[in-house]
């Protein structure tokens, strides 16, 4: 009796380490996905000079696209005891999943940090001092940098959890 509850809690221990790791390895290609995003979203709004809408909306179809290549081999990897994954019914369930926190949230969070606290308003002082460094920034072009960062303290965890439950869940 005493070795059996030794060893349904060593599988405990082992299912929750699996699950932290799983959480790990979804922040570092979250990581490398916000590069992408990022990357993409300062692109179009500093060189293109899209509307930061636009911006977050092109971010967000190549980030995602981004994110379902890397998760589907290194965070959510199939099963081999369970139904094999359909890779463009979960690629369309990864974009429907974003598009809820990756887009919808992050539209409403855009316009809550630059319309409603006027994010901008409170980094004027930290566009002058980049001026002293030849930076030339607005408040609001540096609240329109910072924002998405803000957001991801939201979206993040929301992400993960969908994803995990709902988009490469296999049955």
């Amino acid at each position: 009796m005493e070795q059996t509850m030794e060893m349904e809690q060593n599988r405990n221990k082992s299912t929750k380490w699996a699950a932290i790791w799983q959480f790990i390895k979804f922040g570092m290609v979250g990581a490398m996905n916000t590069v992408v995003s990022y990357a993409v979203y300062s692109i179009c709004y500093y060189a293109f000079h899209t509307n930061v809408h636009v911006a977050n909306v092109m971010g967000f179809v190549i980030s995602v696209l981004n994110a379902y290549i890397w998760q589907s081999k290194f965070v959510f990897k199939e099963s081999s005891d369970a139904a094999p994954r359909v890779w463009w019914k979960v690629l369309i369930k990864t974009y429907i999943s974003y598009s809820f926190s990756g887009l919808f949230l992050t539209e409403i969070l855009l316009v809550f940090w630059l319309n409603v606290v006027n994010l901008g308003q409170y980094l004027g002082g930290i566009a002058v001092w980049l001026a002293g460094f030849g930076v030339t920034m607005t408040g609001y072009d540096l609240a329109v940098s910072a924002a998405p960062f803000l957001n991801m303290i939201i979206t993040v965890p929301i992400n993960f959890l969908v994803n995990k439950f709902w988009a490469y869940r296999q049955k």
